[in-house]
């Protein structure tokens, strides 16, 4: 398996990743597009992920009152490795702690394959 995805099956810290000064205004508009940044801190300069939030196994209300918990749960592919990203970050700091839970290792071809019957579906 990829050294990095293996590095981050570790529970450890996060912090959302944003683009904006207003962190939490940057937040909501990501929980309202179903689409967080999650960054692991703890690897060399960091190893921010765009995570597809699954709605039934996340919880982003907090995000809307800027005070709480958020659980951010979402699949995502690293490095060929088909992952499922689990965190939980306290706001309003924006620091939690998450992991990566291994699904499933991928080869370029497959790839290719997924997207492929993607663009002709549409």
């Amino acid at each position: 398996m990829n050294e990095l995805v293996e590095r981050l099956t570790k529970p450890q810290k996060v912090t959302i990743g944003t683009r904006l000064e207003d962190r939490l205004d940057d937040l909501r508009g990501q929980a309202e597009r179903g689409y967080v940044f999650v960054k692991f801190t703890e690897t060399r300069g960091g190893t921010e992920l765009g995570v597809r939030v699954e709605p039934d196994a996340s919880d982003l209300a907090a995000a809307q009152k800027g005070q709480g918990t958020i659980t951010v749960v979402g699949k995502l592919i690293l490095n060929y490795v088909r992952v499922r990203c689990h965190a939980t970050v306290e706001l309003p700091s924006l620091d939690g702690t998450g992991y990566l839970e291994v699904i499933e290792e991928v080869t370029p071809a497959q790839l290719a394959e997924e997207r492929a019957k993607r663009g002709s579906e549409s």
